[in-house]
């Protein structure tokens, strides 16, 4: 049996203290034990960014490709190897700016991978700059007037580009998080999990009380079914994006 100290390293991460990411990468081992796996199965890929630095904190195989390229190169793993239990990672600006593409076409291309979004609606690695997941009128050193564009909304883009799991987590919600990447493995295909990773140092709007105060359970709507897809996207529309769970998974998976 699996246990968690078997996906842990002694290695320092260097991310700021209270970010979001910690959360991630514990959800991230806790599930891979909770499977059963062995490190060796596993292979963690990442993109550039704060949270790609995942793969060199988790005793797995890990790759650190370029910015918005974790997903080819993850999707070459599995085709190589369909043993492999294969994750991608990587930050909003990674996955929504110069890789959504590549995104876009694995979610509808479906091979059975994850892809973890550590989503902090702002470029964090660089210091504090717009990303596409920042709020209209949100104020960083290159939009000093507030952001004039509307954001990217990641969950409505998955759903309509034919992801066959779409699930949000949140970084202080670590139980539900494991069980979300849990799911999301288990789902032979392509799994999306979008989860806010509160950015301490240079996003001061989108905090853990900001979303504690607005986000809502999708298991707290009366009737939700998981498996219809016009019923996710309602879900979504009608919260903002602001709701947390497995939102949609395509029925017989």
């Amino acid at each position: 049996m699996a246990a968690l100290a078997d996906f842990q390293l002694n290695v320092k991460q260097n991310w700021c203290p209270g970010c979001g990411d910690f959360s991630v990468q514990a959800a991230i081992q806790r599930a891979l034990a909770t499977l059963d796996l062995s490190p060796h199965q596993v292979v963690i890929v990442s993109g550039i960014g704060c949270s790609s630095r995942l793969p060199g904190y988790v005793n797995s195989y890990g790759f650190h490709t370029t910015h918005g390229r974790s997903l080819p190169l993850a999707q070459g793993v599995k085709l190589a190897n369909r043993d492999l239990t294969v994750l991608a990672c990587g930050g909003d600006g990674d996955g929504f700016a110069i890789g959504i593409g590549h995104t876009l076409h694995a979610m509808k291309r479906d091979i059975d991978i994850t892809y973890i979004v550590m989503d902090n609606h702002v470029y964090g690695l660089t210091k504090g700059q717009v990303s596409p997941r920042s709020d209209l009128g949100f104020v960083t050193k290159t939009s000093p007037q507030g952001s004039t564009e509307r954001p990217v909304s990641a969950l409505e883009l998955a759903l309509s580009a034919g992801a066959g799991f779409v699930a949000q987590g949140f970084a202080k919600e670590l139980n539900e998080l494991a069980g979300l990447i849990e799911a999301g493995i288990r789902h032979r295909g392509f799994s999306f999990i979008n989860v806010f990773s509160p950015c301490v140092t240079f996003n001061k709007v989108n905090t853990y009380d900001w979303y504690g105060q607005r986000l809502k359970k999708i298991a707290d709507r009366p009737g939700h079914d998981r498996n219809n897809r016009l019923a996710a996207m309602q879900s979504v529309m009608e919260t903002d994006g602001l709701i947390t769970g497995l939102i949609y998974e395509r029925s017989g998976q």
